[in-house]
């Protein structure tokens, strides 16, 4: 389920990156960032390298830009995956960072925090590992809408179990959530009534392109910031 394609193009993390500040909620440190006086979160989850990502806290300060109060939490407590690690320490460090063990579970008090504080509604937003907290989080209706870019370790089993809108951002170049598996995903959603459901495949791009592409690469921005709109129009429609 994981491999090289999941750890492309690593970040350089920075735990001074971004507009927002990090503090603690819900036990957990987390990147804040937030429009003022929004009633909207959104629950940014990030993939292996964790919440010290540049671009995921870029992402999250332009999606906070739009109205919304992002929190992206350090599900991983400090312990991201080290980008020179061979593919078998990933599956070592997997087996201490498990998405629902370690990213489900640690969401939670973050949820409840953000609800004891007034929040009318939460949206879910997950990349690679995080898009698998995502997806655990939508089938315990914790969350009430949801948006997966590049997901990783997720099956047809977990949508079968989705009745929140949700929508999935692929990959037309993907080892772990390839255009097929991804085409299952959306039967399975558009045959649930009532369910409002959204699925694209990116032409031309790689797993990770939503958070770990080349800045110096117009092509590579360009299907990034693509994402990135479809990643805000669907909270437009469907967080409130």
């Amino acid at each position: 389920m994981s491999g090289p394609e999941c750890c492309s193009n690593p970040p350089i993390l920075s735990p001074t990156a971004g507009n927002g500040t990090v503090e603690k909620v819900g036990g957990l440190h987390c990147y804040l960032t937030a429009s003022p006086h929004s009633n909207l979160a959104v629950l940014m989850l990030s993939d292996v390298f964790g919440y010290e990502a540049p671009l995921l806290r870029k992402l999250a300060d332009k999606v906070a830009a739009a109205g919304y109060y992002v929190v992206v939490p350090d599900l991983l407590e400090g312990d991201p995956f080290k980008p020179d690690d061979s593919l078998y320490t990933l599956l070592v460090w997997l087996k201490d960072h498990g998405p629902v063990e370690k990213g489900a579970d640690g969401s939670k008090p973050v949820i409840e925090a953000l609800k004891s504080k007034g929040f009318s509604a939460i949206a879910g937003v997950g990349f690679c590992w995080g898009a698998k907290v995502v997806v655990e989080l939508a089938k315990s209706r914790l969350i009430q809408t949801a948006v997966l870019l590049h997901p990783s370790f997720v099956s047809v089993d977990d949508f079968k179990a989705v009745d929140t809108p949700i929508a999935i951002l692929g990959a037309e170049s993907d080892k772990y959530s390839p255009p097929e598996l991804v085409k299952e995903f959306e039967e399975i959603l558009a045959a649930k009534p009532g369910v409002w459901s959204f699925v694209k495949i990116h032409p031309g791009v790689e797993h990770g392109w939503a958070v770990r592409y080349n800045t110096e690469d117009a092509e590579a921005v360009k299907a990034a910031e693509e994402a990135h709109k479809d990643l805000l129009d669907w909270l437009a429609k469907h967080l409130k």
